[in-house]
């Protein structure tokens, strides 16, 4: 305990944020990268007006929270005053759009990554580029106000990320680190900046309009891991730290996404790697060795935090069908008077899970909760179905709706691993899905049909993930790669459990996935139908 306290009072710490989908958490770990203490704050995003966005009053609403949280442990545990940090880190959810006039207002509402309506600029775009332009991505965001002939372009001044929104304010620097930046706009990778020939074609696309700004002037400078992004201002320490102990004048390094922060985590940034994040949404990253052979609309192309290709398969819905359910029965429970908390509920449901049929007996769900590109959905319907015979008992219930949480992200893996024969030679799972042991790892060992690594500190997740890039900056040797900071001086002690695919279980999600593509045209059906 007392290295412990002296590491925090004589700041040689580093802390890490990230501002997921429901929750803000933050960390703040030691020397040795272990984390000495955490906060987190809850919080949702909003429909309105037909986006899905946040307010950023909500932001620093939250953000704040998560810190005064993680403060609060501090002073608990180590009878200490957090006033001073050797640097520190900003992530979020990736791509989505923050338009910003000159004097830095906010021109829309936030548009999430969530939002699915930006086709029209998404195909154009990937037309034009030949290189898969997902509706997500800011580009697309800007180019569809463009066709929608959006009145705030005329006082348009620079666009950015949720995570390169909080950074700027806490530094006054707009800039993004490369793996957040891919996921603006494509990257190439030689000189891990914006794509410059990219960048003309698009001025040239809207040259017409004749607004009083150019693309490469409104885009953030890209960083790569290691380089130092900026101080903490005083007027940002108070907006993060409202009492006014934190101490400015602290080390960022560059604010990444929860892509990035998740390969960071899981020590997946060296080529033949690869990691799947499973939460609110799910993602898989597998580091490429070659570009890929030709444009698959459902593979996006991003990077690690130090600018190499990744090929990422992203779905808009995982969990939260999932949770709902979850919560039905924790309803049921107390409406008998039983009294159970939320792990053991999770933890028995998932565990049922393992009991039931490869295939889930013949039921069929679908998590839809928003639209879902893979499968061409550009809204979604919770969709839980089954024939009379289906084999309908609690352990397929459960299977099927933790396997329909991976069926889109299955759908994208197969492309790559058959089409276009990526291999991984291990891919780590991290997030909400596997905190009940063994559960959610056998089901994706089963999905990609290879073997999957849980590591032991998984679920420190994403704001672990941007705290080891704060580490680096501070502590990384000259020459020192990411790769090899993680590899030898994070990782070299940490344990991780691997998984082989079981053979019935591959079968099994096979024949659930081909019924999950033929019924489709239900959950179709219900978009249409249910308004």
């Amino acid at each position: 305990m007392g290295n412990e306290r002296d590491m925090i009072e004589k700041g040689r710490t580093a802390l890490g944020m990230e501002l997921g989908s429901t929750r803000i958490k933050a960390v703040l770990i030691g020397e040795n990268h272990e984390v000495l203490a955490s906060g987190s704050y809850d919080w949702e995003n909003r429909l309105e007006n037909g986006i899905w966005t946040y307010s950023l009053e909500d932001v620093w609403k939250g953000v704040q929270g998560s810190y005064r949280a993680l403060k609060e442990d501090v002073k608990r545990q180590y009878g200490v005053t957090l006033i001073s940090i050797g640097s520190m880190g900003f992530s979020a959810m990736m791509h989505g759009y923050l338009a910003f006039d000159g004097a830095g207002e906010l021109l829309v509402p936030f548009r999430t990554w969530r939002n699915t309506i930006t086709g029209e600029a998404s195909k154009e775009l990937t037309e034009l580029f030949q290189y898969n332009i997902p509706q997500r991505w800011s580009i697309a965001h800007l180019y569809q106000a463009v066709l929608n002939g959006e009145e705030h372009l005329a006082r348009l001044s620079h666009i950015t990320t949720l995570a390169g929104y909080v950074h700027w304010k806490l530094t006054g620097r707009k800039v993004l680190g490369v793996g957040e930046a891919s996921g603006m706009f494509p990257i190439d990778t030689g000189t891990k900046k914006f794509n410059e020939r990219m960048i003309r074609q698009f001025e040239e696309l809207v040259a017409d309009k004749r607004y009083p700004w150019k693309l490469s002037e409104i885009l953030p400078e890209v960083l790569v891991a290691g380089e130092p992004a900026g101080m903490l201002t005083e007027e940002g320490a108070r907006l993060l730290d409202p009492s006014g102990d934190l101490a400015a004048g602290i080390v960022l390094c560059p604010p990444e996404g929860d892509a990035g922060t998740g390969m960071a985590a899981t020590n997946s940034v060296k080529k033949r790697t690869g990691n799947v994040s499973a939460g609110t949404s799910v993602f898989a990253m597998i580091v490429l060795e070659r570009e890929l052979k030709k444009v698959h609309p459902e593979i996006d192309l991003v990077t690690t935090p130090d600018g190499s290709l990744v090929g990422m398969v992203h779905c808009n819905n995982c969990t939260s069908d999932l949770n709902a359910w979850v919560n039905l029965f924790r309803e049921f429970a107390e409406a008998i008077g039983a009294e159970v908390s939320m792990d053991k509920l999770f933890g028995t449901l998932y565990n049922k899970a393992l009991e039931g049929d490869p295939d889930c007996g013949g039921l069929l769900a679908y998590n839809y909760f928003s639209g879902e590109h893979l499968t061409g959905f550009e809204e979604g319907r919770p969709l839980f179905v089954r024939t009379p015979d289906a084999k309908f008992n609690l352990a397929n219930f459960m299977r099927v709706h933790l396997m329909t949480s991976l069926g889109a992200l299955k759908t994208g893996l197969d492309l790559l691993f058959r089409e276009e024969d990526v291999q991984a030679d291990e891919i780590l799972g991290h997030g909400g899905l596997f905190k009940t042991k063994g559960v959610g790892q056998r089901l994706l060992a089963a999905a990609v049909n290879a073997p999957v690594s849980v590591m032991e500190t998984a679920g420190e997740g994403g704001a672990w993930g941007v705290a080891l890039l704060a580490a680096y900056v501070k502590n990384k040797q000259d020459g020192e790669s990411l790769g090899s900071y993680l590899a030898d001086r994070v990782f070299a002690d940490v344990k991780a459990e691997k998984l082989s695919p079981d053979a019935a279980d591959v079968a099994g999600f096979n024949a659930f996935i081909k019924q999950y593509a033929g019924g489709l045209p239900i959950e179709r059906a219900a978009v249409d139908v249910l308004r």
